[in-house]
């Protein structure tokens, strides 16, 4: 329920970012309150929204993109491991994003989301059941663990933190065709972080 009285129910990437919108408010939004808004209780509707927060102006701030890289780790963790219910620490759900910077993302990425959600369908839905949302979970362990490297590099954590969307996406509107062209992105995000090893290697700090 928004600060409205309005439910928007997520089925798909227009209505999570309408529901952000609409269910927060004040200068500054935390994560507790971006879950809240979109509701907890699935998984895909999560993982949409940590891939949303990837790839959108909150991470302009210095080293955001391995906060949620770290979020999408314990996060997918749990998932795999079987937890109906995953838990994320009071530190993490706390952390606070500038509200003007979601704003904005949702305005600069509506148009892009009425495009996907138009293509977007239940079909080939088996591949988003059990066993296979496990193994979703588990590539967006991989995903969320070459974000730490590629984050070194600009635009490095794109890929990566487009696959954890798709497949939110996926698993939300139960459509199988999304969840292959996220297993795409993935191995886009192998072959850039292959082709970056000398670099990354050399930008390592440790």
């Amino acid at each position: 329920m928004n600060r409205n009285g309005t439910n928007v129910p997520v089925t798909n990437l227009r209505t999570m970012m309408r529901s952000l919108v609409l269910n927060t408010e004040g200068e500054d939004v935390t994560v507790a309150e971006l879950l809240q808004a979109i509701g907890r209780r699935a998984h895909g509707p999560v993982f949409l929204l940590l891939g949303f927060i990837a790839v959108s102006p909150l991470t302009i701030i210095p080293g955001a993109n391995w906060f949620v890289a770290t979020v999408i780790l314990v996060f997918a963790l749990q998932v795999v491991f079987g937890f109906r219910h995953p838990w994320l620490p009071k530190g993490v759900t706390k952390f606070k994003f500038k509200r003007d910077h979601l704003v904005q993302g949702v305005a600069a990425g509506e148009r892009y989301a009425h495009m996907i959600d138009a293509l977007v369908k239940p079909r080939l839905t088996f591949l988003t059941e059990p066993p296979f949302i496990q193994i979703v979970a588990l590539i967006c362990v991989l995903a969320a663990l070459i974000t730490y490297p590629l984050g070194l590099v600009p635009l490095g954590p794109l890929l990566p933190s487009l696959t954890v969307l798709l497949f939110g996406l996926a698993l939300t509107a139960r459509d199988g065709f999304v969840l292959l062209l996220a297993g795409c992105a993935f191995g886009g995000a192998i072959l850039l972080m292959m082709s970056l090893a000398p670099r990354l290697v050399a930008l390592w700090p440790f």
